[in-house]
């Protein structure tokens, strides 16, 4: 039951009256402030169903390394406390009793602290709210897949509407890392290797999630995944023309066309310097070139690291001292640095008082904001103020799932014509990942990310297995499995039995893939890095056996990065890709294979065709391409922008708005796409741009528009990208991002290796400096012309 004084109107010009300019009462409540009290908001703490707990699963990295004594709950919350951190994702907890603690915590926080400021809850939602029962969507990689922003935003909005019945405030999400080396265990938790799709999708999560109401923190800023060798944490030996041009723009969109209002430091340190520790990069860039004025947290225990992993500091007080300073506000998960390290530091004169008080600010603000500071505020969220029971995984949730995962199924190829099968005699449904319901999901799904540590603990949804959904799909099918060999271990027992399996069978489906987890616990997820890009374990040698029996192969792939495929292409019936795509993955790949779904899915990453090497994404130059230079030949089995569908597209009529295209001007480019087929389809329509000659070495080609376009048989569309010219812009030599005149070739097509139709057209006028205001997205229109009657179409 609520306090009813928690709701009492405030007294005439009392900082918690909401009628009052939120700054004054903010600069009004820190005069009344403390210095413990300032302080106390500048962490969180890792808390669970176990009021005052240090955390609970072991779901970040070196946790328990930091897993410090706390003092009691009431004596920690005394001064009052800035964060929570993830009462619902740490531990399986019931939807209703978790929102129930949550609100006890915050009303002891409240009427136990002199001011009585409630903490600001987060938890994380990267594929879903993580949090046990709760809908698991497909993992980001498969969101670059769809190509979909309008679908990837209400997915989005969908987690925040839940996540705010339940009181939480902050999600730790989306992650706007561009992959680079697909080697990296978190490639599974990036949209894809092209930073202007990571920007459009991870914008439109941004956007959903902030339209509900919740605080959007953009992860990892900045340059993560350029890592050494793929390896977590590793050094990033980047130059600044890199990460302007590729690692920057995600977040710069997300933040100026999205509204995200918080921001989280990478752990990696580039060229030398950790982000948690970099004013250039936290104070300069962040706040004065590009304007953001929310919250930076610390990625958890990523202050602690200054000392302990990266040596930059010799305390956790100078950690402290190091982190504020470069322009961290709030330490994550739990206080270990800005407790009573950096009060020490503050009250020898060490640390300004100022750098409090800059911080302080800006965690007040956006806790009033929230509504945090009003005398109105009440501890109850909506859920339990309206007594109503609370589904973690409703219908719309489902629905959303199941959308995003049929469109992100990517069909790489059908040599044959195999898919979509005929209804097959005997099915023969083998491999590790068949009928294993964890491999549908990425390692920040709850069951992955901590449910394998509860396992007493039911998973706490309906979810089929890819087995379970071709036995539905094909209900007059005889269906025989075998495991054939673990993902990982290298046991080789069972292959004979798939290959028996395979070869009684008039088809046979090999699921091969990942197990995502963390930290080692998988082949995939946060810490689970690999040395090269073969399939792992044996499951390659049990492909080779299946390859060999003469029944047709079709090869599905559940994964969180791409793999090698080369030994595979041409000697499967077909290859399909699907990147965890969550709780209703296996109807969605199920589907494809019977011809239910129209596979409309794109690759967001290339696929490899040999595992070694030195991995590459398709944004190289001229000279990281095959050539007679090298014998090494890094062109991709299949690039970026490819896949497949059951029908065929014809794209004509290309046309610009001009014959030339001022510096400082836009040019629209046009083209018509149609569905020549007999059967409905989508495209994705991807335009790219090529600077042949330029002041500093460019990508050969570099998409900067895209879109997805419904095509029911017979029809067509006419689509066009309003291009500006600051999307033609680089970093140039002296480090300013510029438009040079010249010749630049617009090129339409459906891959990017796979283009119909281009133009050239020069750049005229002067060469401009754009800065960080420049236009960063494309806009499109897409006007569709009905498609004839069926009767009349070719067969």
């Amino acid at each position: 039951m609520t306090d009813r004084s928690l709701l009492d109107a405030p007294p005439a010009g009392d900082w918690r009256d909401p009628a009052r300019p939120l700054a004054e009462r903010v600069r009004e409540l820190m005069a009344q402030m403390t210095l413990e009290e300032k302080v106390a908001q500048l962490y969180g703490v890792w808390t669970t169903i176990d009021q005052g707990s240090d955390g609970g699963a072991d779901v970040a990295p070196n946790q328990h390394e930091f897993s410090e004594p706390l003092p009691p709950w009431e004596e920690l919350t005394r001064p009052g406390l800035g964060q929570l951190t993830r009462v619902f994702g740490t531990v399986p907890v019931e939807p209703l009793t978790g929102a129930r603690v949550l609100a006890a915590t915050q009303r002891g926080i409240v009427e136990g602290s002199r001011l009585g400021i409630p903490a600001l809850a987060h938890e994380e939602c990267l594929t879903g709210l993580a949090a046990w029962q709760a809908t698991v969507f497909p993992t980001p990689l498969a969101w670059g897949a769809t190509f979909d922003p309008a679908t990837v935003q209400r997915m989005a909005a969908g987690i925040g509407e839940l996540m705010r019945s339940i009181g939480v405030h902050q999600g730790l999400a989306p992650v706007l890392d561009v992959t680079m080396d697909a080697r990296w265990g978190r490639t599974e938790e990036t949209i894809g290797e092209d930073p202007y799709l990571v920007a459009a999708l991870g914008t439109a999560y941004v956007r959903g999630l902030e339209g509900a109401g919740i605080v959007s923190t953009l992860k990892h800023f900045a340059g993560y995944a350029a890592s050494g060798a793929g390896r977590n944490h590793a050094p990033v030996r980047m130059g600044a023309r890199e990460l302007a041009d590729v690692v920057l723009p995600p977040f710069e969109t997300a933040l100026r066309e999205g509204g995200a209002r918080s921001v989280m430091h990478s752990y990696a340190a580039v060229d030398g310097v950790p982000p948690a520790a970099d004013p250039a990069l936290l104070t300069d860039l962040l706040r004065g070139t590009l304007g953001f004025d929310g919250v930076v947290v610390a990625d958890y225990f990523g202050v602690s690291f200054l000392e302990t992993t990266q040596s930059v500091a010799g305390s956790p007080g100078e950690a402290a001292e190091l982190a504020l300073t470069a322009g961290v506000d709030v330490e994550l998960p739990t206080v270990r640095c800005y407790g009573e390290p950096l009060l020490e530091r503050l009250r020898s004169g060490a640390v300004p008082l100022e750098l409090v008080d800059r911080a302080v600010e800006r965690v007040l603000l956006q806790k009033g904001e929230l509504g945090l500071l009003d005398a109105g505020w009440d501890p109850e969220p909506p859920v339990l103020r309206d007594g109503g029971s609370l589904d973690f995984d409703p219908p719309h949730l489902r629905e959303l799932a199941r959308v995003l995962a049929e469109r992100s199924v990517v069909l790489l190829d059908n040599p044959g014509g195999t898919l979509p099968l005929a209804a097959p005699g005997r099915l023969a449904v083998v491999g590790p990942c068949a009928d294993e319901v964890l491999s549908l999901m990425g390692c920040y799904a709850f069951p992955n990310h901590v449910g394998v540590q509860h396992p007493d603990v039911p998973l706490g949804l309906e979810v089929p297995t890819l087995l379970d959904a071709l036995r539905a799909e094909f209900p007059g099918a005889a269906v025989d499995t075998a495991r054939g060999c673990p993902v990982q271990e290298t046991d080789r027992s069972g292959i004979a039995d798939a290959v028996r399996a395979a070869r009684e069978a008039d088809v046979c489906v090999a699921v091969v893939g990942d197990r995502s987890g963390l930290f080692g616990r998988g082949t995939s997820g946060e810490g689970c890095d690999a040395a090269d890009l073969a399939l792992p374990g044996v499951q390659q040698e049990l492909l080779e056996a299946l390859l060999e029996t003469g029944t047709p192969v079709v090869v599905v792939l559940l994964t969180g990065r791409p793999y090698a495929l080369g030994a595979v292409a041409g000697r499967a019936a077909a290859v399909v890709q699907a990147f965890f795509p969550g709780e209703e993955g296996a109807g969605a790949v199920a589907g494809v294979l019977s011809g239910r779904v129209s596979p409309s899915g794109r690759l967001p990453v290339s696929v490899p065709r040999g595992p070694g090497g030195s991995p590459a994404t398709y944004l190289a130059p001229t000279l990281g391409r095959a050539g007679g230079i090298s014998s090494a030949d890094p062109t991709p089995l299949w690039p970026f922008g490819h896949g497949l569908g059951y029908t065929t597209v014809e794209y004509s009529g290309l046309e610009l708005s001009g014959d030339t295209w001022a510096t400082d001007g836009e040019v629209t480019v046009s083209c018509t796409v149609r569905n020549t087929g007999a059967r409905d389809g989508a495209e994705v329509v991807q335009l790219y741009l090529s600077d042949p000659v330029a002041s500093t070495v460019q990508p050969l080609r570099r998409l900067v528009g895209f879109a997805r376009v419904e095509l029911p048989a017979g029809a067509s569309a006419r689509v066009s990208f309003r291009l500006h010219a600051d999307r033609a812009s680089f970093t140039g030599r002296d480090l300013r991002r510029v438009v040079e005149a010249g010749d630049v070739v617009l090129a339409v097509g459906a891959s990017s290796e796979d283009l119909r139709l281009r133009a050239t057209v020069p750049l005229t006028g002067p060469d401009r400096v754009v800065g960080a205001d420049r236009v960063l997205s494309t806009p499109v229109t897409v006007e569709t012309t009905a498609a004839p009657l069926r009767e009349s179409l070719p067969r």
